[in-house]
């Protein structure tokens, strides 16, 4: 009888410990967002920015990631007055994925010379998307 006492304790210790250790694991993604226009030769990368509690759906799809384009698209319009630009998103839970993408997107743009490529700066940050 003790040793079933001792082995239900032991279980339970061990439940405990296991999800205390799942809950300090929290999952996001690495985001960076580009802008580009057909009407100029600017493009714009953010920095690459770690959003807190972001999963991949069951699609292996950000949910909601059309929210992150308007918020880049937002700030563009409102604080550099640059509208009618195309945003969109690149995001992985592997910081390195997302820079080997980036990376290889600016050489490519590079190449020719005739784009501008510039940085949004710090003072923009991508937000977590709500539902609505």
């Amino acid at each position: 009888m003790k040793f079933v006492k001792v082995f239900i304790s032991l279980l339970v210790v061990l439940a405990v410990c296991t999800a205390s250790t799942m809950e300090n694991k929290k999952k996001g993604m690495y985001i960076v967002g580009v802008s580009a226009s057909f009407t100029d030769s600017l493009i714009y990368f953010t920095d690459i920015q770690f959003v807190d509690s972001v999963e991949l759906g069951k699609d292996k799809l950000l949910p909601m990631r059309g929210q992150y384009s308007d918020q880049l698209d937002n700030y563009l319009e409102k604080k550099l007055g640059m509208e009618n630009r195309v945003c969109f998103i690149y995001f992985d839970a592997k910081k390195d994925k997302v820079e080997k993408v980036i990376k290889k997107m600016k050489k490519d743009y590079q190449k020719d010379g005739k784009v501008v490529l510039k940085e949004t700066g710090a003072d923009f940050k991508f937000t977590k998307a709500e539902g609505f």
